[in-house]
């Protein structure tokens, strides 16, 4: 009974990194293309990190990720996004 018990939960616990890893994938799926672009100018104090959507899309954006979390979708060819960028190379390369 043990040895049944034991099994079942080793077999649990060896599913649980293969659930969160396929759950992962979809995300980073759903969020390589943009559909629009944000109307509102994130301010670069928010913007942690950015990077360019699949040239696969049929919209080329710049997202910009929040120290929250979120993603913004910008037109990489507005004159404050150029701005952001740059600011955010410097931020992380220092």
């Amino acid at each position: 009974m043990r040895s049944l018990m034991f099994l079942l939960v080793l077999v649990l616990f060896c599913s649980l990194p293969m659930t969160s890893g396929a759950t992962d994938a979809i995300i980073a799926a759903q969020s390589m293309c943009c559909r629009e672009f944000t109307t509102v100018k994130v301010p670069v104090k928010l913007v942690k990190s950015y990077y360019w959507t699949s040239s696969s899309c049929a919209i080329r954006a710049i997202v910009f990720q929040t120290i929250k979390g979120r993603e913004h979708c910008v037109d990489p060819e507005a004159t404050w996004v150029n701005g952001h960028v740059a600011k955010v190379d410097k931020r992380t390369r220092v």
